[in-house]
């Protein structure tokens, strides 16, 4: 048995078993069993075919889900990947001392629950006057705004909650690649005149570019997979005019609250298609297959 496993052939097959077992019991058969499900009505249990895929292209509500999900997704991908980048190059540079101490404090949000950070942005953007952002408003001569029944406010107080939590972590990521780079680059580039903003264009951002790409993925998985917090913040799944629902939320509410789990499977694999072929092109956009076959 001791020379099996220590055997040069065996051994690696051995250390990937775990991982292996793992995607199998809690990935791959969990899929295969969404799929067969989605073409049921649980219920009933009745075989309905592509009834439930049919029913999804005429649903106005996941049409809104699907559009809420990608706008969320957008928003958290512009202003979660620059100004980390940037954050952590000042980080990175020389003049900013205590760099241990920012950092500390960045990744503080991160440790917040989901929970009490959405409560407490709840009552942040409450509509009385006594809300935070309505006594900023009243002492800018502003009448209260009811933000979370507007499109336009709700949507930027989602997009802050995901700012107030995730940019320290994308700051870690980002610094983390920064340090990776020599500095005798920048040293080198300092010498030929390089001004610190040419040093970031010219090798900063090239360098740092599978941090970049890493970011990028687990930011559009998180965008588009985003529940808990509009649950928080909207005290609910049932937001109004569906303001805040997003295409997990549409999957609870069909899956949970409606109990259709045959639907409910549907609108999940349409979830898994739509992340998987916006990574895949976000790949192929940063190059990263070219340089995979490389």
């Amino acid at each position: 048995m001791k020379k099996f496993f220590y055997s040069k052939k065996i051994a690696p097959y051995v250390f990937i078993c775990p991982f292996v077992i793992t995607v199998l019991l809690f990935w791959i058969v969990p899929v295969c069993n969404g799929v067969l499900l989605s073409f049921q009505d649980v219920l009933k249990n009745k075989w309905v075919g592509f009834d439930n895929y049919s029913r999804l292209l005429t649903d106005k509500i996941f049409r809104k889900a699907l559009w809420n999900s990608f706008k969320y997704m957008a928003g958290t991908l512009i202003l979660l990947i620059p100004f980390p980048m940037l954050f952590a190059t000042m980080l990175n540079s020389r003049w900013i001392k205590k760099t241990e101490f920012f950092k500390s404090v960045y990744f503080i949000p991160a440790l917040t629950s989901v929970v009490v950070a959405g409560t407490i942005f709840r009552l942040m953007f409450g509509e009385s006057a006594t809300s935070l952002f309505n006594q900023v408003l009243g002492f800018l001569g502003v009448s209260p705004v009811k933000w979370l029944k507007g499109a336009g406010t709700s949507f930027f107080a989602l997009l802050l909650l995901a700012c107030w939590r995730w940019t320290g972590v994308n700051i870690l990521y980002f610094l983390a690649g920064l340090q990776s780079i020599p500095g005798d680059l920048y040293e080198a580039a300092s010498i030929d005149g390089a001004s610190g903003w040419q040093q970031f264009i010219k090798i900063s951002v090239p360098l740092v570019k599978p941090t970049t790409v890493y970011v990028l993925t687990i930011s559009i998985y998180a965008g588009l997979s985003m529940f808990l917090e509009s649950n928080m913040l909207f005290k609910g799944n049932n937001s109004p005019n569906n303001i805040g629902l997003t295409i997990v939320g549409y999957l609870y509410r069909q899956g949970v609250e409606k109990r259709a789990l045959g639907y409910a499977c549907a609108v999940g694999l349409i979830l898994l298609l739509v992340v998987m072929a916006v990574n895949l092109i976000q790949l192929k956009v940063t190059g990263t297959f070219e340089e995979g076959r490389d």
